[in-house]
Order: C-alpha cells, then structure tokens, then sequence
C-alpha cells in the first residue's frame, strides 16, 4: 500500500535522496488520491542552478491523467537554502490558483535544500510559511 503523506515531513522523507543528488533545481508534483496516499510523483521540469520555469498546464496534466485529487510541488534548491524566492511564491500562487479553478487542490509546495548548524531541517512548507491564499 502507497505511503499517506499528509505533512511535509512525510514527503520530504519521500522526496529527500533524490533531491540531495540534483546539482540543478527539479521541479516535481507529488499526486495524492483522496485518503492523501501516493499516487504517484512525477518530474515536471529541470532548469538551473537557481531557476525552474514551469506553466500551470504542465503540472496539471499529469494529475488529471492520473485522477490524482490533490497535488504536492516540490524542487530542490542546490545551494541548500530551502526558503523561497520571490518567483517560487508567486510560481506557488498561480498554481494554486489554477488548482482552484480546476477543483484539484494544492496541499503544499515543499523545497528541498540542506541541514545546517542553523538549520535544523532541511526543507521548508510554503504553507507552513503561510504563503497559501485560504
């Protein structure tokens, strides 16, 4: 039986390996069924050392070819500091808003970087962060 991943610690652990590999950032949709069990993730783009570009429409395919019924955004920042940009918080919530309009929900965007002495974990929540429109 596939994983539930209903906190952001659940899927970081999921995601972790992976990311910690990437020289690049990587963006990924971690697609949830309706108990938030993994249906599957998939890649949706790799970009550069600092910047993914990503549309709504390729996000949201995959999940709708899926019947995922909520989706999680993940990518990694490979100079290890997982808080947010500017372009990932906006990125965030015109996804979210997309979402919306397609009644397919975005439970969380997770980044990815490294623990450090100051930094205890190595990802943050977007929504933890509070970046998410309720």
């Amino acid at each position: 039986e596939s994983p539930v991943l209903d906190t952001p610690e659940a899927v970081a652990a999921v995601l972790r390996d992976d990311a910690a590999a990437r020289n690049v950032e990587r963006l990924q949709i971690v697609m949830l069924n309706t108990r938030r069990r993994l249906i599957r993730i998939e890649t949706i783009a790799e970009g550069t050392l600092d910047q993914v570009p990503v549309h709504a429409r390729e996000v949201f395919r995959p999940a709708i070819v899926a019947s995922a019924h909520s989706i999680i955004l993940s990518h990694n920042h490979p100079s290890g500091d997982p808080m947010p940009s500017e372009a990932d918080i906006r990125v965030t919530r015109d996804i979210q808003r997309a979402g919306h309009l397609l009644r397919l929900e975005l439970l969380d965007h997770i980044i990815l970087g490294r623990r450090t002495e100051t930094r205890p974990t190595d990802f943050v929540s977007l929504r933890e962060l509070g970046y998410f429109h309720t």
